[in-house]
């Protein structure tokens, strides 16, 4: 760490300087001061967020009240995962050929209406249960589409120095969505009943769009290439020959596939015979997140990236080896939490990378491989920990899984040295794009 504060380029300006104290640990607020674009984009992502936090809960219980089946309500998972794969990979192909600030306003308003569907479906005398599976496939389908142009349009409109700080701000308004949506929604629905967190979550996405709205136009760049099969191949042979990138996606996908233990953590709340602990065992890994978000400012000194992503995953998988192997309750919830800390350290890091280094006629595609390293994983890993859970009891699959994934990771880190010497300072990606960026700022200006 000394060496890298040593090589820091001189502030531009007093409000540039590096923070002490404290202050070192808040988050850098800088790309909310110099971006007016962020700042809308920001609020409009935590309002959408916490809507849609209401129908994630709301969703599955409705399933639940209208089939009885855990069956039913874990196949809202199956039809929302091949529209995640497909129109992932061709979002990405979208958002380099398009407007993003289009892409994101129509898939928002998209949004929009799939919950008004939701919440006339549970007006009606006799709500229909077909419904909600086409809103969760054509929802996932949305996002897929919404999620590499917002990627793609971060590192638009936040100065390159300031795209770590950038990540850890977004990163503190998901998990505020994440903590707070899911309580909320749980006292709506118990108490409001359904048609009111469909209705709130479409009032939202309003919100939301009238802030998109706002955002200045983002039009596709000059060398960017046309939606296509050979376009999408195109942006897959890139990240091939980026092995730092490549080790990102890697080492996530393992992370995520050995050591999610989500899927069982209610039967270990009845394993440890506290079963009022579910409710705080899915709260600790957004929680531990959010902890991580709000005293992210020592991320912007860190130029390492690729190792801190290295460190994270390792110690992400170590926490859930932790909540596995120790009795007591209050352990698990805090091993948990630590889990959730170390997530959001990989994320961070994650996206400072892909952020610093990625071409801007490459980004969506980029983004859109991306979407699907960090979601496909949980996806398949809850899967993993359900069939180990079955084989060899609930506990095993949680510690075995946590010990493989640390494994993974380490095997990973030496088949992939580009992703260990990762150093933003000197790597020639991220050194040409910061290079094109000041060349470009007193023309955007």
């Amino acid at each position: 760490m000394t060496d890298d504060a040593a090589e820091l380029p001189t502030p531009r300006s007093p409000a540039d300087a590096p923070p002490s104290g404290l202050r070192a640990l808040l988050p850098d607020l800088a790309p909310w001061r110099t971006s007016r674009d962020f700042r809308r984009l920001w609020y409009s992502g935590l309002i959408s967020n916490f809507g849609s936090f209401l129908t994630f809960v709301a969703l599955p219980v409705q399933v639940k009240e209208l089939t009885g089946s855990a069956a039913a309500v874990g196949a809202i998972g199956a039809v929302e995962l091949v529209p995640l794969v497909v129109f992932g990979l061709y979002g990405g192909a979208l958002a380099d050929a398009w407007d993003k600030r289009k892409l994101i306003m129509w898939t928002e308003a998209g949004q929009g209406l799939l919950s008004a569907v939701l919440l006339v479906n549970a007006l009606l005398p006799g709500p229909a249960l077909w419904p909600l599976y086409v809103v969760a496939a054509i929802s996932s389908a949305l996002v897929s589409v919404q999620r590499p142009a917002l990627d793609s349009l971060w590192p638009r409109i936040v100065a390159h120095e300031h795209l770590t700080a950038a990540g850890s701000l977004n990163a503190l308004r998901w998990t505020v969505g994440g903590v707070a949506g899911p309580a909320l929604a749980g006292v709506v629905v118990a108490y409001a009943g359904l048609g009111w967190a469909y209705g709130a979550d479409l009032v939202t996405f309003v919100v939301s769009v009238a802030l998109v709205v706002r955002i200045a136009a983002s039009p596709a760049s000059h060398e960017a290439a046309k939606p296509s099969l050979k376009a999408i191949a195109e942006g897959a042979r890139y990240a091939w020959n980026r092995k730092e990138l490549l080790g990102t996606y890697a080492v996530d996908l393992a992370a995520m596939f050995l050591a999610m233990p989500l899927a069982v953590l209610p039967f270990l709340a009845d394993e440890l015979d506290a079963e009022w602990s579910l409710g705080l065992m899915y709260a600790t890994v957004p929680a531990g997140a959010m902890l991580v978000s709000l005293t992210s400012g020592w991320t912007s000194r860190i130029r390492r990236h690729g190792r801190m992503v290295v460190l994270a995953a390792a110690l992400w998988g170590l926490a859930v080896a932790g909540a596995g192997l120790v009795g007591d309750v209050w352990l698990v919830l805090l091993f948990l939490t630590l889990a959730g800390c170390a997530d959001m350290v990989s994320g961070i890091f994650r996206g400072a990378m892909w952020n610093q280094t990625i071409p801007d006629e490459l980004r969506g595609r980029l983004a859109g491989i991306e979407l699907l390293s960090y979601s496909v994983g949980p996806t398949v890993g809850q899967m993993r920990s359900g069939g180990f859970a079955a084989w060899l009891g609930v506990r095993t699959s949680v510690w075995s899984g946590g010990l493989l994934c640390v494994g993974a990771v380490g095997l990973l880190a030496l088949c992939l040295p580009k992703l260990m010497t990762y150093d933003v300072r000197t790597n020639e990606h991220a050194v040409r794009l910061r290079e094109q960026r000041a060349a470009a700022a007193p023309v955007e200006a």
